[in-house]
């Protein structure tokens, strides 16, 4: 469950786009991929998108991307925080797999 913040609010939503959601459904996506995404998108929803291993876009900070496995072994989650909208979420927007 997530934590309350200094504001007393928990994580933001973890919301899939729509080409993440068809990435998510395939039947051919490997299984061993789904634990490690999943535990990805929970701690990105429990951090608000401010996960310590994840890195930002200089032009857009919103925008970060999320090494999977050790050291980014297995891929990347890349996803964009939405502080703003309405309600606040978090949007994975594209995953890589290596």
């Amino acid at each position: 469950m997530s934590e309350a913040f200094g504001d007393g609010s928990g994580g933001l939503p973890c919301v899939l786009s729509e080409d993440v959601t068809a990435f998510m459904t395939d039947p051919t996506l490997p299984p061993w991929a789904m634990g490690p995404i999943v535990a990805a998108m929970v701690e990105i929803g429990e951090t608000r998108g401010l996960v310590a291993a994840s890195t930002a876009a200089e032009d857009w900070p919103e925008c970060r991307l999320l090494p999977l496995g050790e050291d980014g072994a297995l891929g990347i989650v890349e996803y964009v925080i939405a502080k703003d909208s309405v309600p606040p979420q978090v949007i994975v927007t594209r995953i890589l797999l290596y």
